[in-house]
């Protein structure tokens, strides 16, 4: 009898604990809405003229877009050891997607945006802060991954100050469209990598094109007709983690709005940006289905992922073209 009791006692709290790990779990998972970024600038100001600094309304943006990483439900998941959060894949992979832009937008900071020419000093706050942001994102003691990213965040914080004293002048922030457009050039990439991997769903057939418009280019293999499909697996995590590239990229270019509209009015892009910024925003509607569906073709289920790479690749084309516009005299 004792036996009997004792193990449906341990049934009972495994089942009990099961159900408080699965809405953990689920309110852990809920992904952050879009904030507006010229609202959110004007509330971290402590002056309303802080706003309209060169920098400040980017640099903000950047900042309250990682420090989501942190402060979102269940806070940063993808380096835990412990459930729930060892369970969870799907914020993971948003969170990575997150820190990627971030990586990316750090990076021309510290290169392009807060430097006047190729032979000027790099900025101290950003040279120490950029790399923070590259630490491994599972890595989860000495350090951690929270603790670099928040003394990057530290560090980004630091230089905004320095924007708004501008006591010395060494600490700028340039408006200027070669900025831009380097940046630009690395968001590009990135797009294009998302919008292969999540067509890829679907097993493709693919010449190799890599070397086309140059017949001295050469390659270090020799790669002919191949098949790409991805694993079933990976199908949910290139998902959320387009999602989470997504929604950061969604600030930053509103941010860019603020920050450059004289420049893309000068260019005549501004309208291409906010075509671009609503090709995003349609990557963030609600999923209405309660798993990522992979059908094929013209199946009779829909495949999520196809959708997302259509909304990326049409807003990729378009980074190009902007990227164009901004070439231009």
């Amino acid at each position: 009898m004792k036996q009997y009791l004792t193990a449906k006692s341990i049934a009972i709290t495994i089942a009990v604990l099961f159900v408080i790990f699965w809405l953990v779990g689920w309110y852990w998972s809920i992904q952050p809405d879009i904030f507006d970024v010229r609202a959110n600038t004007r509330a971290q100001a402590s002056e309303p003229s802080h706003s309209r600094i060169a920098g400040y309304t980017m640099t903000t943006t950047m900042i309250t877009v990682s420090e989501t990483l942190m402060k979102k439900p269940g806070g940063y998941l993808a380096n835990d050891v412990m459930p729930p959060g060892l369970l969870l894949d799907n914020m993971p992979a948003w969170e990575f997607g997150v820190l990627e832009m971030v990586r990316d937008l750090a990076l021309s900071m510290r290169k392009d945006f807060s430097r006047s020419q190729s032979q000027s000093l790099e900025n101290s706050f950003l040279v120490k802060a950029q790399p923070k942001f590259n630490i491994d994102s599972r890595s989860w003691m000495f350090p951690s991954a929270e603790s670099e990213y928040q003394a990057a965040i530290n560090l980004i914080k630091s230089y905004r100050r320095e924007l708004v004293k501008n006591e010395s002048g060494d600490h700028q922030f340039y408006t200027r469209a070669d900025n831009l457009r380097e940046w630009l050039k690395q968001v590009e990439k990135r797009m294009g990598s998302l919008s292969q991997r999540l067509s890829a769903s679907v097993e493709t057939s693919r010449y190799n094109t890599d070397l086309a418009g140059d017949k001295k280019a050469r390659q270090s293999t020799t790669v002919g007709e191949k098949k790409t499909k991805t694993s079933w697996w990976k199908l949910d995590d290139n998902f959320h983690e387009a999602r989470g590239a997504t929604w950061a990229l969604l600030h930053f270019l509103k941010a860019v709005e603020i920050e450059f509209a004289d420049i893309l009015e000068n260019k005549n892009a501004l309208v291409s940006l906010r075509q671009i910024i609503r090709e995003l925003e349609a990557t963030q509607q609600t999923v209405w289905s309660p798993m990522i569906l992979n059908g094929g073709g013209f199946g009779m289920l829909a495949n999520h992922s196809l959708v997302m790479a259509n909304y990326i690749s049409r807003a990729n084309a378009a980074l190009i073209e902007l990227s164009e516009l901004l070439n231009q005299g």
